[in-house]
C-alpha cells in the first residue's frame, strides 16, 4: 500500500468489516451512485421451479458492484485530506478498475488502472473511454498487484484493492443493507460469486440474525471453498472461463476474518453449467452477465444451493462487463 493510502485500513488488514463499516459507507455514499432494482421472478433448477429474486447490480455504474467500494475508500480519504494528487491506482482483472476509474472520475482526480494482459478488450476500452490510464502487465492477477504497488509508492497514488481493503469491503456491504430494506419483513438466502471475497466479506457484515449467505465459485477459481476445507486461506492455482473477474488465487484476509464467526456456506460448480447458466440468461431473462457473475445462478440452477424454505433466495448478478459473441456456441 503507498504511503498515500489510509492508514487505518492498512492497520485492518485481515480484521473483520463490521455493520457499523457498512453504514458509514452507505452514508459517504448517499445521492452518489444508483440504488440498484430488484427482480423477483422464477428460475428452472435441477429440482424444478424455483423463486428468485434477481439483485440487479450489473445495472450500477460501470457495469459492476466494484464502484461501491471505490468510491467509498476515495471519499473517506479526501474527507480525511489523505487523497493525493497523483489521484488512484488499482490493479484488477477489469472490474476493480472499473469502479476505481468511475470513482476517480466522480471526484475528479486520475486514474491509473494495471490488468493482467489477458483482460478482456470489453473492460479495457471501457476503462480508457473513462480516461484512465491503462497499463497491461502480467498474465495473473498477482502480477498486475505487485506492479501496482511498486507504481503506487513511486507515484504516491492512493493505492486500492481490488477486494481486501476495509473501505472497499464495506462499500461493496451496501448492496445487502439495499436487499433488506426493498424486502421488508423477510430472512434473505443470499448467493454471490466469490473472487478475493469483498463481496461476501461486505454481504456477511450486514447479515441479520436468520439470514443465510452462500458464497459460489467455479471449481476451478474456488479460493474460498478450499480455504473452508483447509481451515485456512491457501494458494489455489486457477483453472476457469471465470477467472477473468474471479481471478483471485488467494481469499482476502478481510474476507477470511468477516466471515470466521458465521453461519457463511460455500459451493462450487463447474464450468460447462455457469456457462449454460449464462446462456439461460440471455435467452429467459434478456441479462447478459459475466461467467463469473453467472456462477451464482448456476449455484442454483444445478442444485448447489437449496432454497430455505423459510427465506426470500436472493442472486446478486453482480457484473455484466462481457461480449455477446459467446453467448451461444457457433451453428
Amino acid at each position: 500500500m503507498s504511503p498515500a493510502a489510509s492508514d487505518r485500513d492498512a492497520d485492518r488488514s485481515g480484521t473483520p468489516v463490521t455493520a457499523a463499516d457498512v453504514m458509514a459507507a452507505r452514508a459517504r455514499l448517499a445521492g452518489r451512485l444508483r440504488r440498484t432494482p430488484l427482480l423477483e421472478t422464477t428460475l428452472d433448477t435441477v429440482g424444478g421451479p424455483v423463486d428468485v429474486v434477481f439483485k440487479l447490480e450489473y445495472t450500477q455504474l460501470g457495469g459492476c458492484f466494484k464502484v461501491r467500494g471505490s468510491l467509498n475508500a476515495v471519499l473517506d480519504a479526501d474527507a480525511r485530506d489523505a487523497l493525493p494528487e497523483a489521484g488512484v491506482l488499482v490493479a484488477s482483472g477489469g472490474n476493480a478498475a472499473l469502479g476505481a476509474a468511475w470513482a476517480a472520475r466522480l471526484v475528479d482526480v486520475p486514474a491509473t488502472v494495471v490488468v493482467p494482459e489477458t483482460a478482456p478488450v470489453v473492460k479495457v476500452s471501457a476503462l480508457r473511454s473513462l480516461g484512465a490510464t491503462v497499463r497491461l502487465i502480467g498474465t495473473r492477477y498477482q502480477e498486475s498487484a505487485d506492479a501496482a504497488a511498486a507504481q503506487a509508492a513511486d507515484s504516491g497514488a492512493l493505492l486500492l484493492h481490488a477486494y481486501d481493503l476495509p473501505t472497499i469491503v464495506a462499500g461493496a456491504g451496501t448492496i445487502g443493507l439495499e436487499v433488506a430494506e426493498d424486502l421488508p419483513g423477510r430472512r434473505l438466502q443470499t448467493v454471490a460469486c466469490v473472487g478475493g471475497g469483498g463481496l461476501l466479506a461486505g454481504l456477511a457484515a450486514t447479515l441479520r440474525p436468520g439470514d443465510r449467505l452462500i458464497g459460489a465459485e467455479p471449481i476451478g477459481a474456488s479460493c474460498l471453498h478450499q480455504a473452508q476445507a483447509a481451515g485456512e486461506p491457501v494458494t489455489v492455482e486457477l483453472d476457469s472461463i471465470a477467472a477473468d473477474s474471479l481471478g483471485a488465487s488467494r481469499v482476502g484476509g478481510i474476507c477470511w476474518a468477516t466471515i470466521a464467526d458465521l453461519a457463511v456456506d460455500s459451493v462450487v460448480v463447474d464450468d460447462a453449467d455457469l456457462i449454460a447458466a449464462r446462456r439461460m440468461m440471455w435467452d429467459r431473462f434478456r441479462i447478459v452477465v459475466e461467467h463469473g457473475t453467472a456462477t451464482a445462478v448456476a449455484a442454483v440452477t444445478t442444485g448447489a444451493v437449496e432454497p430455505a424454505t423459510d427465506s426470500t433466495l436472493c442472486i446478486v448478478l453482480c457484473g455484466a462487463n462481457t461480449g455477446l459473441d459467446d453467448l451461444h456456441p457457433a451453428q
